[in-house]
């Protein structure tokens, strides 16, 4: 694994938990600051969070749109 202990990041909101892996891995939703503002992060924490996989960050407004998507998608259902 790569080592992760020089990525210096803050979440400044912890939003939710999606999934919990047997390992203890959760997926999360949080609002993290990695040096260059807040975004919206979706991504695998490792329990101790000293561990955390690949993510995706939003903006405010990309996270809008994601969410109409959804909205819709799921309506459609």
């Amino acid at each position: 694994m790569k080592d992760q202990s020089n990525y210096k990041y803050e979440i400044t909101e912890k939003i939710g938990v999606l999934s919990t892996s047997p390992k203890g891995w959760t997926y999360e939703l949080n609002v993290v600051d990695w040096g260059k503002g807040s975004k919206f992060d979706l991504r695998q924490w490792a329990p101790e969070r000293v561990h955390f996989s690949q993510g995706t960050r939003f903006t405010e407004e990309e996270l809008k749109t994601l969410y109409a998507l959804l909205k819709q998608k799921l309506e459609e259902a």
